[in-house]
């Protein structure tokens, strides 16, 4: 079925008394309801200066002093209201109206004019109740239109953002809120009424919005859609607060929090600093206290060559046979000595505190110095060292001194595992792979093993199984933060069924520049 126009209805008024100017001025001359549409045409009244002809004629209404003018079929009246008690006036306007022009009396309009007057109180009333409730909420409320037209804002938001109320009604959201003379489209700011018309359903979120002075306020905002009938939007409802106080307050916490995770992370690094020294003179104590007897050798040998020379010197004259033989002396002391020198700086070099400080490091090299320096104890616990290291292999990017502080870690405990059975072996062997750039450096021992029950704990900072006074339990946990340093991996392997194996794996090449060159210079 074709749309059809819905049809006019011209109204006419009779009596331009006081309910006259009431309706005109409260009524509209064009509105809707539903499917009708109606408007006032003209008003009639015999004092033409009275209160509804003044009206009518500011609306440019047609008025006439005579009533029978607008039965003409020019003015296409439908309804004549008569808003003027006289009698006669009703009786003459039923008898001459023609038939297609209806009649409202007096009496009956007043009738429902105070009917409607006494609901329109009452919903004064109520809207006065309403923004009473609205003024008296500390959120900030605010209705925009589809068009993004501040229609109405309660008094939390002006008083707190600082603007009157008509410096806002009929305002854009956007100039209000953002300052922006368009629509918010830009990433830095997300327009809540968007999301809302996106999703279909009310949003939250926290935003940035400036008040009037232009200053950024944290704003929590919760926007509902207002539905028409036709499933459109006809208002959003902005319910918000603002957070900034509290956004101030949580950042000033986050900054305390900072500052006391760094000064506790500054404290515990100082303490583990102190712990991890005396873990490391503990082992040099015991280090040192093996090697007394290999200094003592070459020192009693250099102490016996001195008496012995001095006695050839007092008993018998120098002649050549003398000579060759003190040479030959003096060659035997030199390398005691050279021995004991080499000995001396291989404990102080151990005894420094460590530094990243990365150059090539030759593992081969690294390790046989490592041997060498505890070749008393080795000796003295009856352990034999079987080692298979691979001469091609390439130095590395590292810190000497660090590598060297792991080594005697992993040498250290296969010697005291072996210590409890009475003898066994240590296994050493070094490897590497240009393709995978790595190096792989294993010490396996015949010792006593680790439980399983400890395995997973091996690298646990403070954990240890060693008696009172052999350790604080660091030396596996700091051998495993400098391999790590170093880009590598230390792991068990759990396919040695007896004795303990440790598998550590090192790049080969590094990021770092050392000596001119990411990958070590000439």
């Amino acid at each position: 079925m074709p749309n059809q126009k819905a049809s006019i209805i011209n109204i006419a008024i009779v009596g331009g008394g006081k309910y006259c100017k009431e309706l005109l001025e409260k009524g509209t001359i064009d509105y809707k309801r539903g499917e009708v549409n109606a408007r006032f045409v003209a008003v009639a009244d015999t004092e033409t200066n009275s209160p509804g002809m003044l009206v009518a004629r500011k609306m440019n209404l047609l008025t006439v002093s005579d009533y029978h003018k607008l039965y003409s079929p020019e003015y296409e009246i439908h309804l004549i209201v008569i808003l003027t008690p006289e009698q006669d006036i009703l009786e003459d306007i039923l008898a001459t109206k023609p038939g297609n022009i209806r009649a409202l009396s007096y009496h009956a309009f007043e009738l429902f004019w105070k009917a409607i007057a006494i609901e329109e109180q009452k919903l004064r009333a109520r809207n006065e109740e309403i923004e009473t409730i609205l003024n008296g909420i500390q959120d900030f409320i605010v209705v925009i239109t589809p068009e993004m037209d501040i229609v109405e804002v309660n008094d939390a938001f002006l008083e707190k953002m600082g603007y009157l109320h008509e410096e806002v009604i009929g305002k854009k959201c956007h100039k209000i809120f953002q300052g922006l003379d368009q629509q918010c489209s830009i990433e830095a700011i997300t327009c809540p009424l968007n999301d809302v018309i996106k999703n279909k359903r009310p949003h939250r979120q926290v935003i940035t919005r400036i008040n009037r002075k232009g200053d950024p306020r944290y704003i929590e905002v919760s926007t509902f859609p207002v539905w028409e009938k036709d499933g459109k939007i006809s208002k959003f409802v902005e319910i918000s607060r603002d957070i900034t106080k509290r956004k101030k307050d949580e950042e000033e916490i986050t900054r305390r929090l900072e500052r006391l995770v760094e000064e506790r992370t500054k404290q515990l690094k100082e303490t583990h600093d102190k712990l991890l020294h005396q873990d490391k003179m503990a082992s040099l104590g015991k280090l040192s206290a093996s090697v007394v007897h290999e200094i003592n050798n070459p020192i009693a040998g250099v102490l016996n060559l001195t008496k012995l020379m001095k006695r050839i010197i007092d008993e018998e004259k120098s002649s050549m046979k003398n000579k060759a033989q003190f040479n030959q002396y003096l060659d035997l002391m030199e390398t005691e000595t050279e021995r004991i020198s080499r000995i001396v700086s291989n404990l102080l070099a151990f005894s420094r505190q460590s530094r990243m400080e990365l150059r090539k490091v030759n593992i081969n090299q690294l390790i046989e110095k490592i041997l060498f320096l505890n070749s008393n104890l080795l000796k003295i616990n009856r352990v034999k060292v079987v080692k298979s290291l691979n001469p091609d292999v390439p130095d590395l990017i590292g810190s000497e001194d660090q590598l060297q502080q792991v080594f005697m870690n992993f040498v250290s405990n296969g010697v005291e595992a072996i210590e409890v059975k009475g003898k066994g072996s240590l296994y050493i062997e070094t490897n590497y792979s240009l393709k995978d750039n790595e190096m792989v450096v294993s010490f396996r021992d015949t010792g006593i093993g680790i439980p399983m029950e400890n395995r997973s704990r091996l690298f646990e900072p403070f954990f240890t199984t060693k008696k009172k006074g052999k350790g604080v339990g660091l030396g596996l946990s700091v051998a495993y933060g400098i391999i790590q340093e170093h880009g590598g991996s230390i792991s068990l392997d759990y396919g040695n069924e007896a004795g303990t194996s440790f598998i550590i794996r090192l790049p080969l090449f590094q990021s770092h520049n050392v000596d001119g060159g990411p990958n070590g210079g000439d």
